[in-house]
């Protein structure tokens, strides 16, 4: 009979384990060199990188308006020579400009243009955007939709019958072709305003309702007073466009010098003196600053009303 011996395992071997199978003996694994960042400086490398972009970013938007300040205080012969600060400062720039053209005109022209439109895009679009957000009514879908396809529709493509239009009604080389249409509603307005009021709660319209008030009377007395941040975002949306608008005084009103805006005006103010980058800059800074002083003090709400006014179904 054969008595089998039995050889003691190699080192480093594992032995037999039941039903046949090894087990593995863990190997400590090989670290490579190198450092790892504490959080505490992973959050300081993260800030620094933050900061640095956004700086970065702050210097790219902020660059064109700087070299418009300091140009516009600049000398003839110095803002021909692309120098970025002025060796002496020249205030009277803006009188010049002034001197030059009717700017006045041109203010009051801007002026009456953006606030009636911006009064006659609220006196049309709240009361559309508060149907189409708040009512139940056969076709609201469809009429939302038509809303949105308006609003993507460039205004190049109606152009020509627009113009044929109010050519019929002799209403051409004056402002109320651009400022009659607001009174009849305006897409963009009516988009950001129903969407707005789509994030205010069903509850205080159905307790108005209990009260005894009309639709209109929620309307002006619950959901008008919730919704200021969103009226004020469509109002400043509606007031800057209308304020930098190039297009519609141009096809409107560039037969009649009378009836200029700002930004009609400029580009015909750089026609004239095309040498002159000095009162051309310095027209341009006086036709920024009454929509950056009403940015700056309407911000907060502004930013409120389009945080709030996000795509709702």
């Amino acid at each position: 009979m054969t008595t089998s011996t039995t050889l003691p395992a190699p080192a480093g071997s594992s032995a037999p384990h039941r039903h046949g199978r090894t087990s593995r003996t863990a190997r400590p694994s090989a670290q490579l060199p190198g450092f790892r960042l504490s959080p505490r400086a992973q959050r300081i490398a993260s800030s620094v990188a933050t900061h640095s972009f956004a700086i970065v970013l702050a210097v790219m938007f902020m660059a064109p308006i700087v070299f418009v300040v300091l140009t516009a205080f600049m000398s003839d012969q110095q803002a021909l020579t692309g120098a970025w600060w002025p060796t002496s400062w020249h205030a009277e720039n803006f009188a010049a400009v002034f001197d030059k053209a009717p700017m006045l005109r041109y203010y009051l022209n801007s002026l009456v243009y953006s606030l009636l439109a911006t009064l006659g895009m609220l006196l049309s679009s709240v009361p559309v955007a508060y149907a189409l957000a708040r009512l139940r009514w056969k076709g609201r879908n469809l009429s939302f939709v038509l809303t949105v396809v308006a609003m993507l529709l460039p205004p190049q493509v109606v152009a020509v019958p627009l113009y044929i239009l109010w050519a019929r009604l002799d209403m051409t080389g004056t402002l109320w072709p651009l400022i009659v249409p607001y009174f009849v509603g305006d897409a963009f307005s009516i988009f950001l305003l129903r969407q707005f009021f789509l994030t205010i709660p069903e509850s205080y319209s159905e307790a108005a309702r209990l009260d005894g008030l009309s639709e209109l009377g929620i309307l002006r007395r619950v959901i008008l007073p919730m919704a200021k941040p969103g009226v004020a975002a469509a109002a400043l949306f509606t007031f800057m466009y209308t304020w930098n608008d190039y297009f519609g005084p141009l096809l409107y009103t560039g037969e009649n010098p009378q009836s200029w805006t700002l930004s009609l005006g400029l580009a015909s103010f750089r026609g004239v003196h095309q040498v002159q980058w000095n009162l051309t800059m310095a027209a341009t800074l006086l036709a920024m600053i009454p929509v950056v002083a009403i940015f700056f003090v309407a911000q907060k709400t502004f930013v409120e009303g389009i945080s709030f006014s996000g795509v709702k179904g």
